[in-house]
């Protein structure tokens, strides 16, 4: 791995106003320590608080600073897909613009990607939630580790950094927080290879989860049927993967 890599760092941000300012301010300063070769994006969606407000003002002093503010719902996957499809730099580091993950533990992904791995994937050391989100959070990760046979340990961690080549060869779908499960399987069925990272987590200060309700955990379960049938039944994306490598650089298939 390059000494001084080029990274993309972005946030999905929905009715973040009191946390995304301190965000884009942390990862400037981890960055600043990790590259002279960087950007930051804000994939701003259906915020009803003053979100946009802050981003505009924060536009104003941060020169690598890029917001997209989209008025259609994209969901939290289409708010990824968008950002993936926008990063411009070698590696792309993302996490939530909540506040429940420090940016500055970026430092510590960077040196955990060697040349043979593809993504650092961080692991929550303790999880700071209410005791029902941390029972859920615990029976969904190890359900879809079983049912999809994923090796790494927090499929539900959003705090990595990818090779932004990986997705040469891989395509994401999905609309809702089942990407990353997607993004996981997809990269593992493709062979890349993981590293794994601790990292803090920490309790939400402002706002509320806009997962945890009903209906939207109703939906989630059932894309994530329609996923595992795709991805562990019908098994269509590995024919893709396959004339994906072939058709590609022998340097971009190494990792």
């Amino acid at each position: 791995m390059l000494k001084r890599p080029s990274i993309t760092a972005f946030f999905p941000a929905c009715n973040d106003a009191g946390t995304i300012g301190s965000m884009v301010a942390a990862v400037y300063g981890a960055l600043e320590t990790l590259t002279d070769d960087f950007e930051v994006l804000v994939i701003e969606n259906g915020s009803t608080d003053y979100t946009k407000e802050v981003l505009e003002t924060l536009a104003k002093h941060y020169p690598n600073l890029r917001v997209f503010t989209y008025n259609e719902p994209l969901g939290y996957g289409g708010a990824l897909r968008k950002a993936f499809a926008k990063a411009t730099k070698d590696l792309i580091f993302y996490t939530d613009g909540d506040a429940q993950y420090n940016p500055l533990e970026l430092q510590l992904l960077v040196p955990a990607l060697q040349d043979d791995i593809a993504i650092v994937q961080g692991w929550k050391t303790d999880r700071n939630d209410p005791f029902h989100r941390i029972l859920i959070g615990r029976l969904y990760n190890w359900f879809v580790r079983l049912i999809f046979g994923l090796k790494p340990r927090d499929v539900d961690c959003d705090f990595r950094l990818i090779r932004r080549n990986v997705f040469d060869v891989i395509d994401l779908e999905s609309d809702s927080g089942t990407i990353c499960l997607e993004l996981v399987k997809k990269l593992q069925d493709a062979g890349f290879q993981f590293a794994e990272v601790p990292v803090q987590h920490y309790l939400r200060t402002y706002g509320k989860s806009q997962f945890f309700n009903f209906p939207r955990l109703w939906r989630t379960g059932i894309q994530l049927l329609e996923l595992w049938w795709k991805l562990v039944i019908q098994r269509s994306h590995l024919r893709q993967i396959a004339e994906r490598r072939a058709n590609l650089p022998k340097e971009t298939t190494q990792n």
